[in-house]
């Protein structure tokens, strides 16, 4: 279990340190005013990243949209995990290269992958009444 908790790590510190590909949205307008890629599972929303465009390319394969234009900022891992997490207003994780099957990677919204405030696992009252910070 240490050993999977110390891989994990890891692969999380890259993700963070790593310029990722987003996808925007399919919503009207320019590409500055249009939102991530995002997916929906059992109420988490997940934004949908990918480590290049082979992966994206995958991803427009399996969706059956692989002659569409796929218009996509390159973002790094840890301003998703940071500021778009947080700045989603619901449950909110990132899923990266999610066409690839046990290659890709979800990072769920749980303490140490996003902000505590974002997190489903933190509950500010329980923490302060553990003795914790608030």
């Amino acid at each position: 279990m240490a050993a999977r908790r110390r891989a994990f790590a890891a692969l999380l510190g890259e993700f963070r340190r790593t310029s990722v590909l987003v996808p925007l949205g399919d919503g009207p307008g320019p590409d500055e005013e249009r939102g991530l890629l995002t997916a929906d599972l059992n109420g988490i929303r997940f934004i949908l990243a990918f480590s290049d465009e082979q992966a994206l390319a995958r991803y427009a394969v399996a969706r059956g949209e692989a002659g569409r234009e796929w218009t996509y900022q390159t973002v790094l891992g840890a301003r998703l995990l940071d500021v778009a997490v947080p700045a989603a207003g619901v449950p909110c994780g990132v899923a990266l290269d999610c066409a690839d099957g046990e290659e890709g990677m979800v990072f769920p919204p749980v303490r140490g992958i996003v902000p505590d405030e974002a997190a489903l696992d933190f509950d500010m009252d329980a923490d302060r009444d553990a003795g914790g910070v608030a």
